[in-house]
């Protein structure tokens, strides 16, 4: 990719890595119904998405930087037993994200090998905005739960379904969103434990792939574009967090379909222009 196209990939990453519209998805089709120069194969494109994930992860870490305090004393105080609210929650996270580690460990590279055409993803995306219309309908026939009420099952449950985002359309937040209000959460309190469960897991894909750079050494070319690309991916990510937790503490009614119908268009329309 050229400057242009790097930052604007960026600015894409980070605002769809957390908005219920699958960033692995808008990545594919961005790109190829644009036709930029994009080389996934290319040794410059392994660093460049680890700046990425790096900047998103640092800007959930900074937005629920409180959060992510008192979760983290709390557990301590407790001596690591759930025996106070900030302990159990952080308990809770812990146990929402091993299923989804456990199941991106062993599926990753064998799922995104097999979908990764526009086809594919246009396919899934489309799934993926009916999953989300779905879970609009699941909140009007669930009672609305605090996060504090959640199981230790459902929060397993809610971390498994991140795995739906193995497949290039689903989205990773849209799939945790949805579990959680079948489990009965409310849509903020849905949406603030998706982000808790998202950080761990895009923080360890960045962190997990830094040893790799050692490879590119001193000769990867662009270090500071790729630095400029991770900032811009932060800052889209820290103000789509920002908007995300605000509208869905004040729209409580069917708060997923504005997301859905749209992945459901891009999804249909995708298909038959390419039928056509």
């Amino acid at each position: 990719m050229n400057a242009t196209e790097a930052l604007l990939f960026a600015v894409i990453q980070g605002i769809s890595e957390l908005f219920p519209v699958s960033s692995l998805g808008h990545g594919v089709l961005i790109p190829d119904w644009l036709h930029w120069s994009i080389n996934r194969t290319h040794p410059d494109f392994l660093p460049f998405m680890v700046m990425l994930h790096l900047g998103t992860a640092a800007a959930l870490l900074i937005y629920f930087r409180r959060d992510w305090t008192d979760l983290i004393g709390g557990w301590l105080k407790a001596g690591g037993r759930a025996s106070n609210p900030h302990a159990r929650l952080m308990w809770l996270v812990i146990a929402g994200t091993i299923p989804a580690g456990l199941l991106g460990l062993l599926l990753e590279k064998q799922l995104r090998a097999l979908f990764t055409s526009a086809t594919a993803v246009l396919v899934f995306l489309a799934l993926n905005g009916l999953m989300l219309l779905w879970g609009d309908r699941l909140k009007k026939k669930t009672a609305s739960h605090e996060l504090s009420e959640l199981s230790f099952a459902g929060a397993i449950k809610i971390g498994a379904g991140q795995a739906l985002a193995l497949l290039p359309g689903f989205s990773r937040s849209g799939a945790t969103l949805v579990a959680g209000l079948a489990h009965g959460l409310d849509y903020a309190s849905s949406a603030r434990f998706s982000f808790l469960l998202a950080t761990p897991i895009i923080t360890a894909a960045g962190v997990l792939e830094i040893p790799k750079l050692a490879h590119h050494g001193s000769g990867a070319p662009q270090w500071g574009l790729l630095l400029a690309c991770g900032a811009v991916s932060g800052l889209c990510a820290y103000a789509s967090t920002w908007f995300l937790m605000r509208y869905f503490k004040k729209t409580e009614i069917e708060s997923l379909r504005p997301f859905g119908f749209y992945c459901l268009l891009v999804g249909l329309v995708g298909l038959l222009v390419k039928l056509v």
